[in-house]
This record gives C-alpha cells, sequence and structure tokens, in this order.
C-alpha cells in the first residue's frame, strides 16, 4: 500500500483547506485509515479515524465540529476538511492505513495557518 498525501499550503486564520490521501496498491486490503499531525516539538497525534466498511468515523475530542473525515472508496482517496483553521493546528499531516497488523505512512503534507 502507498499513500500520497496532497493540499497543504499556508491559510490564514480562520480560513479551510481539505486534504487527500491517494492510497495505491492493495487498497482492498485496507481496514482503516487515519489522519495524524505532528507540530514542530511535538509528538505525533492523532486527528481522526474511518472505518472501511460502514465509514464509523472518530476524532480528536479537541477537533470535533472543525474537521471532517471522509472516503471516496471508487477513487481510493481519503479526504480531511479543515475549517475555522486556528494558528495551532500548523503542523505536517501525514495519512496512515492499517492492513493486518501492518500499518503504512504517507509522506506528509505542511498545514501552516498564519495568525
Amino acid at each position: 500500500v502507498q499513500l500520497v498525501e496532497s493540499g497543504g499550503g499556508l491559510v490564514q486564520a480562520g480560513g479551510s483547506l481539505r486534504l487527500s490521501c491517494a492510497a495505491s496498491g492493495s487498497t482492498f486490503t485496507i481496514k482503516v485509515m487515519a489522519w495524524h499531525r505532528q507540530a514542530p516539538g511535538k509528538q505525533r497525534e492523532l486527528v481522526a479515524t474511518i472505518v472501511s466498511g460502514g465509514g464509523r468515523t472518530n476524532y480528536a475530542d479537541s477537533l470535533k465540529g472543525r474537521f471532517t473525515i471522509s472516503r471516496d472508496n471508487a477513487k481510493n482517496t481519503m479526504y480531511l476538511q479543515m475549517n475555522s483553521l486556528k494558528p495551532e493546528d500548523t503542523a505536517v499531516y501525514y495519512c496512515s492505513a492499517n492492513v493486518g497488523p501492518d500499518l503504512y505512512w504517507g509522506q506528509g503534507t505542511q498545514v501552516t495557518v498564519s495568525s
């Protein structure tokens, strides 16, 4: 499984961005996909998850209501819609995919929110 993120960039506080994570390879084996982020000097944290079957989602409590995770199975792509962005959302955003006991990562996309 290969994952490629896109959609990051520079945005002003209060703005929106939509990140994409395109999956290729044995995508039919993916059970769960997720978005994570890592701010400078901080540990990587889980942002949101989405299950392949049924599309059940889960979010970090602090991000509920501003971020929305979704996926388009026909395009093998997962999205993260981020609204009302804050400077503290500045981070490298990574997508991941669980395939059995293995976890695959994308290379990350930078999101910078200016105040």
